[in-house]
């Protein structure tokens, strides 16, 4: 889930000068009351002090590419006052060169400072390429990690944070069941849904994460059917963070028409197992403390579906 990471991260890098504030993707209308952001990336200007002359935009640009590569909006190039940047400096240690990087706010602002691994002083000098794009690789993870860090701080003690309030979620279009299934799914998952951390909005605009479901069916030995449902979670930027997954063979007789008991007993085990993706994705812990769900979690509805005998 490190995408999930990285945009909770990004609440804390904004274009204003205090924290938290929105810094990538739709912020909805809660980071639209903190503020929006005169530019969503961070910036990474070539160095003038780093030891690096011809070679220093391309340094910027390899950096740029590999926290690009780990999630974080970034842009090599000039950066504004108000601009969030790096500002890359380095230092001599016997034969190596390690770089340093101050992770720079709006107004001058320094909010962190990462050492580098560090590279051959000669490879670095001489703008090795291979040298400088590994050290660009190495250093992002580090800065990463920073980022991070610092956002943890930051949504500890933000009250919108998602880790400080429920997490709004929509319920959206069930497709592929025979008989009544998508209705029945739909409405069941509905009531289910709602869970310790989280809360069901009406609008997908108003929402957090938006779940869908699809369901296959292909035929099975003894005329039975092969039943497959696919929940699918999406954050509000539209980027899938998981999946459940119910598999199943069930008589034609259990799901058509109606779905009845069977609709009631796939959204029960479903929430669940949507519940645990989601509060995965907001740095919650599950209640019994197991890990979340994660994309292709599997679940499984009962043998054989009791139906409460006719009236």
């Amino acid at each position: 889930m490190r995408r999930l990471g990285w945009l909770l991260l990004a609440g804390c890098l904004s274009a204003c000068g205090t924290l938290p504030e929105p810094f990538y993707g739709d912020p909805g209308t809660e980071g639209a009351r903190l503020g929006t952001p005169a530019a969503p990336v961070l910036y990474v200007p070539a160095p003038d002090g780093a030891m690096l002359g011809d070679a220093a935009s391309g340094y910027a640009a390899d950096l740029a590419g590999a926290l690009a590569a780990v999630d974080v909006p970034t842009v090599a190039g000039s950066a504004r006052k108000s601009d969030w940047r790096l500002a890359i400096t380095a230092s001599l240690a016997g034969a190596t060169v390690v770089p340093s990087y101050a992770i720079v706010g709006p107004g001058g602002k320094i909010y962190g400072v990462v050492s580098g691994v560090g590279t051959g002083a000669q490879a670095w000098s001489d703008g090795d390429k291979a040298a400088l794009n590994a050290e660009a690789g190495a250093d992002a993870l580090l800065l990463s990690k920073k980022l991070a860090a610092l956002n943890a701080q930051v949504q500890g003690s933000n009250p919108l944070s998602l880790e400080n309030r429920p997490a709004r979620v929509f319920m959206g279009a069930v497709s592929g069941a025979p008989g009544d299934g998508d209705n029945a799914l739909a409405l069941d998952m509905t009531r289910d849904l709602p869970g310790p951390h989280s809360e069901l909005v009406q609008s997908a605009a108003d929402a957090d994460f938006s779940v869908t479901g699809l369901i296959k069916t292909s035929p099975a030995k003894d005329a039975q059917l092969l039943v497959e449902i696919d929940w699918v979670v999406h954050d509000s930027s539209a980027r899938e963070i998981g999946q459940v997954t119910q598999l199943h063979v069930l008589d034609p007789t259990d799901i058509t028409p109606y779905w009845g008991d069977v609709a009631a007993a796939v959204a029960d085990q479903a929430a669940a197992g949507v519940n645990e993706v989601i509060d995965n994705a907001v740095l919650h812990k599950s209640p019994n403390g197991a890990a979340a769900a994660g994309s292709g979690a599997a679940l499984e509805i009962p043998a054989k579906i009791a139906l409460p005998p006719p009236k």
